[in-house]
């Protein structure tokens, strides 16, 4: 597969497009952003880490019917997936309270949950991704159909379901996890972009130790070796 003309570059990852108009190539960065852009870093081998754990979860929730734009991993910093329309919609799934959750309503961090949360925010860098309801998503025009709202949360849940358990056998906590989503050729939404510990907050069973971009957001240092350990933890080697 050919990796042409680059078409997008976000803050994580370059897209290009490839000699088939319905394949594009994901190439996973090294670059660190944090408080809408205000706090910037870069750490060798983070994005290769970021790939891999994304390709081990696509196949897992692959396997469990969940549909992603998933194709296949290239190297270590490269993805083969379909060509999708994305969703501005940022799907945020919390288990357990923290970050702003936390900050902006005043419930205890750390506090377990009585039932999975799911939140809307609007993907504009330049409203700094602000909480959206229903009515603003149609309002805005992000998607046509209160059936769309309603299956982005339903299949929020379903990969919940899913990875919440599966990282508990791990030793992880699966605390919250951003998602997106969008638009294949046929129109099916489906998942997209990625899931690793730069947009999935996992903390330690045991010791509690926050395994993920935490790291970088509040200044702990590790993140490598934290992703390392997510990734060996997938793959068994713990």
């Amino acid at each position: 597969m050919e990796k042409r003309a680059l078409l997008y570059e976000g803050k994580a990852k370059k897209l290009y497009l490839t000699d088939d108009e319905n394949l594009v190539i994901s190439e996973f960065k090294d670059d660190l952003t944090a408080f809408n852009g205000e706090k910037k870093s870069s750490e060798a081998g983070k994005g290769a880490l970021n790939n891999k754990i994304s390709t081990e979860l696509f196949k897992l929730l692959e396997s469990h019917g969940i549909q992603t734009h998933f194709v296949k991993m290239l190297d270590d910093n490269h993805m083969l997936h379909k060509k999708a329309s994305v969703i501005l919609i940022e799907v945020i799934v919390r288990n357990i309270a923290t970050g702003s959750l936390s900050r902006n309503l005043g419930i205890e961090d750390g506090k377990v949950l009585p039932f999975t949360l799911v939140e809307f925010d609007y993907k504009n860098d330049a409203l700094g991704d602000p909480k959206i309801n229903d009515q603003h998503a149609l309002i805005l025009g992000l998607v046509e159909y209160q059936d769309e709202l309603d299956k982005m949360r339903r299949v929020a849940r379903q990969i919940n379901d899913i990875l919440k358990p599966y990282f508990a056998e791990k030793g992880l906590k699966l605390v919250d996890f951003k998602l997106e989503f969008g638009k294949d050729k046929e129109g099916n939404i489906i998942l997209v972009d990625e899931i690793s510990p730069d947009n999935c907050r996992f903390w330690d069973i045991e010791s509690g130790e926050k395994m993920d971009k935490d790291r970088f957001r509040q200044g702990l240092g590790g993140l490598k070796v934290a992703y390392e350990e997510v990734l060996n933890r997938i793959l068994g080697k713990k």
